[in-house]
């Protein structure tokens, strides 16, 4: 066992009996390099990634390769769910070398962490037209001894390159309604209206810019865009990228159709797709929509929880991607009945032939109208044998080999969740998901002390200082938690943990490590939407909300300075700020403000259940134990029912019915 038997990521456990030499990111690690004058090979990946795992068999466990790492370079193996910081950095590196990046990610370095070589994967010999990773090896250990001086000015080079990445970008005088017509028709024109989702494949979920989508209807009434999401919506719920059987959504699908994934679970796509899924629900009323959101926080439920969310389920199982989840025709003709097969079957595409290597990935491929039509039924009857067939073939998958999951628990990808579940619990008013969400939260707030939050918990430890993720997706989860139960509690925690986010993370904008935070190659800031939303774009959102409650102007102007540097860029390049366009949103559409005051069950599930992207809500039946935050003074109540509706600095009078409320809003 080398170093990594040590630690608690089970990545690094992965790899903690190869006969590499490994080190953790330590400060031994870095001291080694320097002191013997060797270049760092860092290997950078997650647990869930299939193609970390093919690299590890082919090359880590190669005794061969083994020996030439060890003998020329000081390993360090990291996982970028625990150390983002580096990642970004890198990745970084990786786009500005080879237009590309991913995981593996594989970086050659100096003793002062200065890059040179960078790639992704590489098989261990010479193929596909790429150098094996044991030539790489021999002639960078080679170009090192003889070519040192080419080597230097290399890694100046690219950390010159790295450091032009973040040269100021000209912001906007002013943002109004243009910058979103901008890009929302630049988001138009890379959409896919066959099957839903943005250009070709692989299609990744793009969840922001879904949500951006249908502000954007809200705000111009144009109807393509709101259809335009429900297509995606529904061909996607439809396809293999979703579990049909088990709930919840695999990373990505490999093809336009959404039919095969790759089939990691990330705990992040299972908090954001609900979201929007809860969007969705909300402006259509398509009972699917809820069933999805029910579903896929289900799935979180019975599978990735404990006192926190898991982060993810791994694509493989016994080895073989996608087994865990695939089904043959025999086996669905064994587990059911001849007619609940022969109904599955044809619900879920499900072949003699298969459509993954010999197996079926299920999927919605002909509408229960249709079965029920076909084989002269009740559409009734079709769907009580479907729901009885999913329970049975989900039965029978539980004794599968499950993919392994890894249980570290992220604040970050956390905070995402509890917003999720917050989402459900609106459309659903299940209060299961919302003491799940007050729950994890009050597990998050117990790993902090004086606001200080951290990173990742796991094993009873927490560890790594948090990022600026997870304090701006904390205070925003804390802030969807008051909106449906105004306690003063959430709302002080929020300006708490701002404050120190405020303090320590930021300048004229956010960095993505706080100031207390090691020094590595640069401070790297977190401005774009990659697979989860910036901390930056969910940052001025919290502070934009906060001003709603707290009337301090301070945080106003910080996210409208900020909004201002990005308005042009965003509407340029729009797939990398579909948060930051939401928060436009709510400076174009200007927030309403409303306050609810009753135990009345239906009025509470009514405001809830609404579409209202710009709202400042909260809910609560003890109005005077919030009376001490500007948002809340003056207002009263002597009636079973009272609401207050405010816009643009107007307010309404007192309201006491549904009735009243919405005609207002």
């Amino acid at each position: 066992m080398n170093r990594l038997a040590k630690e608690s990521s089970p990545y690094l456990l992965q790899h903690a009996d190869n006969p590499v030499d490994w080190y953790p990111w330590s400060k031994e690690a870095l001291e080694r390099a320097k002191r013997e004058d060797k270049p760092i090979f860092l290997s950078i990946g997650y647990s869930a990634c299939h193609w970390c795992h093919v690299m590890e068999h082919e090359s880590f466990e190669d005794k061969d390769i083994a020996e030439i790492m060890n003998r020329y370079y000081i390993n360090i193996k990291v996982d970028r769910e625990e150390r983002p910081d580096i990642d970004e950095i890198y990745q970084r590196v990786c786009q500005l070398a080879t237009g590309s990046g991913g995981w593996p990610l594989s970086i050659f370095l100096t003793p002062d962490l200065k890059p040179f070589y960078v790639g992704t994967y590489f098989p261990p010999e010479d193929r596909y037209g790429m150098p094996g990773f044991k030539t790489l090896l021999n002639q960078l250990a080679d170009a090192w001894k003889y070519n040192r001086e080419a080597i230097e000015k290399q890694a100046e080079k690219i950390v010159e390159g790295l450091k032009q990445l973040d040269i100021v970008i000209k912001g906007a005088d002013e943002i109004d309604k243009s910058v979103l017509d901008e890009a929302a028709v630049n988001l138009l024109q890379s959409a896919d209206m066959i099957n839903g989702g943005f250009g070709p494949s692989p299609k990744f979920p793009n969840a922001m810019l879904l949500s951006f989508m249908l502000r954007y209807y809200r705000l111009s009434n144009i109807n393509k865009f709101r259809e335009f999401v429900f297509l995606t919506l529904d061909k996607m719920s439809s396809g293999g990228i979703y579990d049909q059987i088990g709930g919840g959504f695999h990373r990505y699908s490999t093809d336009s159709r959404w039919l095969v994934p790759h089939f990691e679970k990330m705990l992040y796509d299972n908090a954001l797709l609900p979201m929007i899924y809860a969007e969705a629900y909300q402006l259509s009323r398509n009972g699917s929509y809820a069933r999805i959101v029910r579903e896929t926080l289900d799935y979180v439920i019975r599978e990735m929880s404990n006192k926190g969310f898991y982060s993810t389920q791994d694509a493989d199982s016994e080895g073989v991607e996608g087994k865990y989840y695939t089904f043959t025709r025999d086996e669905i003709y064994q587990l059911l009945d001849e007619k609940d097969a022969k109904i599955v079957c044809m619900y879920y595409g499900i072949t003699e032939g298969g459509n993954f290597e010999g197996r079926n990935i299920l999927h919605i491929s002909a509408s229960k109208d249709s079965i029920a039509r076909e084989l002269s039924i009740p559409i009734e009857e079709v769907d009580a044998r479907i729901e009885e067939g999913k329970k049975v073939l989900l039965k029978a998958r539980e004794k599968r080999v499950k993919p392994a999951r890894d249980e570290k628990v992220i604040t970050s990808w956390n905070s995402l969740m509890i917003s999720a579940f917050i989402k459900g619990y609106r459309i659903t008013y299940d209060d299961k998901y919302l003491n799940k969400a007050r729950d994890v939260s009050k597990f998050i707030n117990t790993l902090s002390k004086d606001y200080e939050l951290m990173h990742v918990y796991k094993d009873g430890k927490a560890k790594i200082n948090g990022y600026l993720d997870d304090y701006a997706f904390y205070i925003g989860a804390l802030l969807d938690i008051f909106e449906v139960d105004a306690k003063a509690e959430y709302l002080e925690q929020a300006i708490n943990y701002t404050d120190y986010m405020l303090e320590h993370f930021a300048n004229d904008e956010f960095y993505y490590t706080s100031d207390k935070h090691e020094e590595i190659l640069i401070r790297p800031k977190s401005v774009y939407d990659l697979s989860i939303p910036s901390g930056t774009s969910i940052a001025v959102q919290d502070l934009i909300r906060l001003y709603h409650y707290t009337q301090n102007d301070d945080y106003l102007k910080k996210a409208v300075t900020i909004m201002k540097k990005y308005a042009t860029i965003a509407a340029e390049n729009p797939f990398a700020f579909g948060a930051m366009l939401n928060n436009i949103y709510m400076l174009v559409k200007k927030p309403i403000e409303i306050t609810l005051i009753t135990d009345d069950y239906q009025a509470r599930s009514w405001l809830l259940s609404r579409y209202i992207p710009e709202g400042i809500i909260a809910i609560t039946n003890n109005i005077d134990e919030l009376s001490r935050f500007p948002f809340f003074e003056g207002k009263t109540t002597n009636n079973s029912l009272t609401a207050y509706v405010c816009k643009e600095f107007r307010c309404s009078l007192p309201l006491h019915s549904i009735k009243e409320m919405e005609e207002y809003i």
